[in-house]
């Protein structure tokens, strides 16, 4: 992973100085919290319904095992003990005093981790793959290019007031496991027919109150040049985009409303003004980069491990555990595991700072001492032997995320929703739980099979609910908090926008609803190997209306 340099750790030294000053006027009252409320959301601070949330930076998903332990240890000390994973590969705590902050920015800054620009109205995380480097069907590893994007984009000038915020996201696989089409720029790392590497590029995806699902812009950009697109994108977003409306300031509306062949157009009449500027990256420093991204010293396994082959056959959870959670690995002999922040009746994402101190443990016995944050709320230990699989798993037994549930109905995604967030409309959080405690039995779970259900408590959608294969919006109806749903939703690389199903249900009834949803779907697919969002777009929407809400 990568290590900082000289420039990382002044950058971070520096900026926690800065923020401490700042913070120090607003205790004092030299500044109004008009004045401070900039100040803290470049520094991943925001002010919540009960208290402070901090969001850190978990750049492309990697985590030490050092960082892990220092983030539980952080939760422990300033917060309630807990943190909380994000759709964002960040974590956020949730009960934090405005005194402590900069204390806390220190902290992270003596493991190399920081809270810059994980809010504002500039370039957010960069997310990728959480199987970057590791898996077999990536053209490339993707944290690569995303560490180069990091740096450029780290208090870019020109782009650190933007009308809007902007999230990358990049993957190097024909799988899409980073929802790159949901992004204000999705990158795809793809091989012409020459062979030689490159960037397709995706501009103006995203969620919130206008869904979209990004064009292809350019099918092609060489990897010695993708800077300089990419700030010719920029450039032509930070001309256009609109300032008078928070409602239409982010890129989707502006491609949109230019349309993705003019928007396309004017980037590349920018192009060669970005390129004569000498912003894209000599090839000497990104085989720098590279070089932190070299694989480990793996073990030569050349034959099955004869005693991970039996116990799969002597304990079905254990083998259920295997086929749910255990992506295949590029070397044979070991596999990627993910874990489940998702318990029977937990909070998605949430993990009690001994929970990290654990798999902290466990990485650095079984898994080359790193960790991996997925964009649906859970975590990856990224190099495991299979011979070490069934002591993992038993471990993971005794700390509470042994589920093996990852893509099944309770490996749910949900926002902090009215819990803690001061725009939510509704909760989320409650009706996850009471999901997956309905849904708890296994063989139910495995017989239903992939769904995707993600929750968020209001039209900004941090929970991902267009991208659900159900989703659920919570809104507010003359008071009561009521949940509609959408149905056909995807993430992947087959990417769409739910479609809204019909009036919402108050909260004793939703769950009854997505009963009636599975129910129906277990009825009409063709067999048993027959996805929920294989049947639904087999079928439309209709015998689930009617399930739903009986004959109109």
């Amino acid at each position: 992973m990568y290590i900082y340099d000289k420039f990382d750790h002044a950058i971070t030294s520096e900026r926690v100085a800065e923020f401490s000053q700042q913070v120090t006027r607003r205790l004092a009252g030299e500044l109004s919290e008009d004045q401070f409320r900039p100040l803290r959301l470049m520094n991943g601070l925001y002010l919540q319904l009960h208290a402070y949330m901090l969001r850190v930076a978990i750049p492309y998903g990697t985590l030490s095992t050092k960082q892990l332990r220092k983030l539980a240890d952080i939760a422990k000390k300033y917060d309630r003990d807990y943190g909380h994973f994000t759709t964002r590969q960040n974590l956020q705590y949730n009960w934090i005093k405005l005194e402590q902050v900069p204390e806390i920015l220190a902290e992270l800054g003596s493991v190399e981790m920081h809270a810059n620009q994980t809010s504002g109205n500039c370039i957010r995380n960069v997310t990728a793959d959480q199987f970057a480097g590791v898996a077999g069907d990536e053209v490339e590893d993707p944290r690569i290019i995303s560490e180069v994007i990091r740096q450029w984009s780290t208090f870019h000038p020109e782009f650190s007031f933007l009308p809007r915020k902007f999230k990358f996201a990049v993957t190097g696989a024909a799988k899409d496991r980073a929802a790159i089409q949901f992004h204000d720029i999705g990158i795809h790392i793809v091989k012409n027919d020459a062979g030689e590497i490159g960037y397709a590029v995706y501009v103006g995806g995203g969620m919130g109150r206008t869904p979209v699902v990004a064009p292809l812009i350019k099918p092609f950009v060489a990897r010695h040049e993708l800077l300089s697109y990419l700030e010719a994108c920029l450039r032509v977003y930070n001309m256009h985009g609109r300032r008078d409306n928070i409602y239409k300031a982010r890129i989707k509306i502006l491609v949109r409303d230019l349309g993705p062949v003019e928007y396309a157009r004017q980037v590349e009449e920018m192009w060669p003004l970005t390129r004569a500027s000498g912003v894209d990256v000599p090839a000497a420093e990104v085989a720098r980069i590279q070089a932190f991204f070299a694989p480990p010293v793996y073990e030569t396994i050349k034959e099955p491990v004869a005693a991970f082959e039996e116990s799969k056959k002597r304990d079905k959870a254990f083998a259920n555990w295997v086929k749910n959670n255990v992506h295949p690995h590029k070397v044979p002999g070991y596999g990627a595991v993910t874990i489940s922040l998702k318990p029977i009746g937990g909070i998605p994402g949430d993990a009690s700072s001994a929970q990290m101190h654990q798999i902290a443990d466990l990485s650095d016995k079984y898994s080359l001492g790193e960790v991996r944050v997925t964009h649906v709320q859970n975590l990856v230990l990224p190099n495991v032997k299979q011979a070490d699989l069934f002591a993992v798993w038993q471990r993971l037994g005794e700390i509470g995320f042994a589920e093996s549930n990852i893509g099944l109905i309770t490996d749910i995604i949900a926002c902090p929703g009215l819990d803690y967030c001061s725009l939510a409309n509704a909760r989320s959080i409650a009706i996850a739980q009471r999901l997956s405690e309905h849904f708890a039995d296994v063989d139910r779970q495995h017989d239903i099979g992939s769904l995707q259900i993600k929750i968020s408590g209001c039209i900004n959608a941090c929970g991902h609910h267009h991208a659900g294969h159900i989703g659920i919006l919570g809104v507010d109806r003359a008071g009561q908090e009521l949940y509609q749903l959408t149905l056909g939703g995807a993430g992947d690389e087959t990417a769409s926008i739910g479609t809204l199903i019909g009036p919402g249900f108050t909260s004793d009834d939703v769950v009854g609803a997505i009963d009636k949803v599975v129910e129906t779907y277990r009825g009409l697919r063709q067999n048993a190997g027959e996805t929920f969002i294989e049947a639904y777009r087999r079928v439309g929407p209709a015998p689930f209306k009617e399930a739903l809400y009986g004959r109109r």
